[in-house]
């Protein structure tokens, strides 16, 4: 049985954001995992607007800042709002994957840049298009109608219930911070902390959520391939 690697993920997440560097590595040390990406919807629809958007977007900000802290990671000089919803960016980056692997790592890199690089978030279907607009070999009228698809449509919906369906390993953990991956306890339901990776293989399966080093990815890898 291959290695399986499951990426819990949202193109809106700082801590994803952050752990860009280390995932892209580890997805080149291991050429022969099979690598699933499930987008989280970390802005879901259906949420009260905020009362006071320019106050949401300044909290938001300073949370940010203090992600990039620990991350390193780049942060936007100003954020202009908080994302308003997820799924526009998350349609996109799962239909990018229909045009192969490498034009979606570019997709899902420019979509989390208009948050953490310009501080306009891509959260409606022209941002989401404005912001890929000259990836390399892209076909953007076809990302559009993939989004637009039912089957993308469900994909995405069915990461969505995935992400809220967490494995028991990370419900209770009491691992120090900055972001231990303890599961997400919201108003309706739970979730994997964003980001998250399972490992799964002949050794079994082992989870690494939230923010950890490096050595712990590989060494999830290891003990998985057994």
């Amino acid at each position: 049985m291959p290695l399986e690697v499951v990426e819990y993920t949202d193109p809106a997440c700082p801590w994803a954001w952050g752990s860009e560097p280390k995932f892209r590595l580890l997805r080149a040390e291991l050429p022969e995992a099979r690598w699933r990406r499930v987008f989280g919807i970390l802005f879901d629809d259906g949420e009260d607007p905020a009362p006071d958007p320019a106050a949401e977007a300044a909290w938001y900000a300073k949370f940010i800042d203090g992600v990039s802290e620990h991350t390193g990671a780049p942060k936007p000089p100003h954020l202009a709002w908080v994302a308003k919803s997820s799924w526009p960016a998350s349609l996109a980056a799962k239909a990018a994957e229909t045009q192969g692997e490498a034009i979606a790592e570019l997709v899902l890199t420019r979509l989390r840049e208009t948050t953490f690089v310009h501080g306009t978030p891509a959260d409606d279907t022209e941002r989401v298009l404005a912001a890929v607009e000259g990836v390399p070999g892209l076909d953007v009228p076809a990302l559009r109608a993939a989004m637009a698809s039912a089957e993308i449509r469900q994909a995405v919906r069915d990461d969505w219930r995935e992400t809220r369906n967490p494995c028991p390993e990370v419900l209770d953990i009491t691992a120090p911070g900055p972001h231990s991956g303890r599961a997400k306890h919201l108003e309706h339901h739970v979730r994997y902390a964003l980001p998250t990776l399972t490992f799964s293989g002949p050794g079994g399966r082992f989870v690494v959520p939230g923010w950890r080093p490096l050595r712990e990815y590989f060494a999830a890898a290891r003990a998985a391939t057994g």
